[in-house]
Parts: C-alpha cells; sequence; structure tokens
C-alpha cells in the first residue's frame, strides 16, 4: 500500500511540475515559432501517456513479483473498446494539430511559378549552392551579396521568401534556430517564406553531404530593422553595377581550392 501511495504521488508530482514549468521562450521567426509550439502541443499528450504507462508498468512488476504463477487474463470488452476509443481520439488530436502547422504558409510554402512574393514590399532572396559555396540575391532589388559565404540580411517584421536552388549536386538551406531547411536541387527551385521576429544574426549551412568540403558550406542570416536594411540595400547598389546571374566560374575554382586546404571542421 505504502509502494502505492508513493508511486502515485511520484506520478502527481511530475505532472504538477511540467504544468507549472516556464513556457518555452520566445522564438525568432514564425516558422521555428510553429514548429516549437507543435512539439510544446504533442508533449501536452506524450508526457501524461508516458507516465501512466509506466506507473502502470511499475505497480504491475511490484504488485505481481512474487507471484508463484501467472494466471490466464480475462476478456474484458468494456476495456478493450475503451482504450482503442482512446487511441482513436488521441491520434485524431495530433492530425488536426499536426495539419494546422504544416498546412501554414510559414513551413511548407506553394509557389506560383510566375510569382514568388504576392506583396510588393515582400523580400525575395534567392540563394544558389555550389560545390561548395553560396551565391546570395535581392533579384527584385537588383542586389547581390558578396562573398562564397554571404550574409544575408533581412528586415524584422517583414515577409521574406527565399528561393533555393543548386548549380551542381544536391545541396540543403538550413538555418536551425529560425526553423528553416530545404533542400537545394539543380535545376529546380524550392521557395520557402518565414517572418524574423528578432533582430540578430543566424549561422545557416549546407546540412546534405555534397563532397569533400561539404562542411565549409556556411553562411549567414543577419534579422535587422527595416531602416537598416534599406540602408544595406542602398550601400549594396551603390558598391556594385549590375547583378551578376551567377557566380563566376574564376570564383568558384578560386573557392574550391581554398575549401579543400581548409580542415574539416568536427
Amino acid at each position: 500500500m505504502k509502494r502505492s501511495r508513493l508511486l502515485l504521488a511520484s506520478l502527481l508530482s511530475v505532472v504538477a511540475l511540467s504544468l507549472a514549468a516556464d513556457p518555452v521562450a520566445a522564438q525568432p521567426s514564425t516558422t521555428a515559432e510553429l514548429i516549437y509550439g507543435l512539439n510544446d502541443t504533442l508533449l501536452l499528450i506524450a508526457v501524461p501517456i508516458t507516465l501512466l504507462v509506466e506507473g502502470i508498468l511499475i505497480y504491475t512488476v511490484l504488485r505481481f513479483k512474487d507471484a508463484d504463477e501467472a494466471k490466464p487474463t480475462r476478456e474484458n470488452r468494456k476495456l478493450e473498446i475503451t482504450w482503442t476509443v482512446a487511441t482513436a481520439i488521441i491520434l485524431l488530436f495530433v492530425g488536426v494539430a499536426s495539419y494546422g502547422v504544416l498546412a501554414n504558409e510559414d513551413v511548407t510554402f506553394e509557389s506560383d511559378e510566375q510569382t514568388i512574393a504576392p506583396e510588393d514590399d515582400d523580400v525575395v532572396v534567392k540563394m544558389t549552392a555550389f560545390q561548395w559555396g553560396w551565391q546570395a540575391s535581392y533579384p527584385e532589388e537588383g542586389v547581390q551579396a558578396s562573398g562564397t559565404a554571404p550574409t544575408v540580411v533581412i528586415p524584422k517584421g517583414q515577409d521574406v521568401y527565399f528561393n533555393i536552388t543548386s548549380r551542381d549536386v544536391l545541396h540543403a538551406f538550413h538555418v536551425p534556430k529560425l526553423g528553416l531547411k530545404q533542400d537545394a536541387m539543380p535545376g529546380q527551385a524550392n521557395v520557402i517564406k518565414t517572418v524574423a521576429l528578432e533582430e540578430g544574426t543566424y549561422q545557416g549551412y549546407c546540412a546534405e553531404f555534397c563532397g569533400v568540403a561539404h562542411s565549409q558550406m556556411y553562411f549567414e542570416i543577419q534579422v535587422v530593422s527595416q531602416e537598416e536594411y534599406q540602408s544595406y540595400l542602398d550601400e549594396q547598389r551603390s558598391g556594385s553595377s549590375d547583378l551578376e546571374p551567377d557566380v563566376s566560374d574564376e570564383e568558384i575554382r578560386a573557392h574550391d581550392v581554398t575549401a579543400t586546404q581548409a580542415p574539416i571542421q568536427a
């Protein structure tokens, strides 16, 4: 009896602590907010189920550990119907919650082939991957970021569309803290959308093994205010004349030599 009470008290304590815990800190983008919010919602279902199952298991072990021989179980239709209905309700809840996130355009964006951004003030960034670096440009603004490991500047609180493709093999655009990940495929453009909520600099990299210098394929996403973003565009326009359609072959070859000679990061 004492063991049963102790077990029940422990389970109730864990549940109370989980309910009293502080909510997850604010996320830096709407995409991350949706994804981590879904994780929290599913935990509300997973934690009680886990505690219930483990509690029954522990109780059974302690209750019948001294039994000489097992007794056959009896059919209990009410119990079977109850757990079947309960399972169906749980799966329905998980499906509805997941669909509400996956159907959101900030997680799964379906673009028109002709027009990516629906509004005139939306930001479009084209990210072109190649072995082994990135080219970042703003086709709507006629601006291109410098370097093969570019710093991509985007404004806070504004719709941003990343148009992602590859020049050679399969790569992947990944910015973990912003909740962004999309394949970069040769001959195909994949678009993802987000809204940055916090200013700061976020690390991005290639998440698909693509060759010997895969570990060197880094870039940064810098979230700034609208005023700073406009100043950045003005500076880029004044510093360069025309927007190059692609990184030059000479720049790629130079980058390949540097990347292959650099030490591979752990």
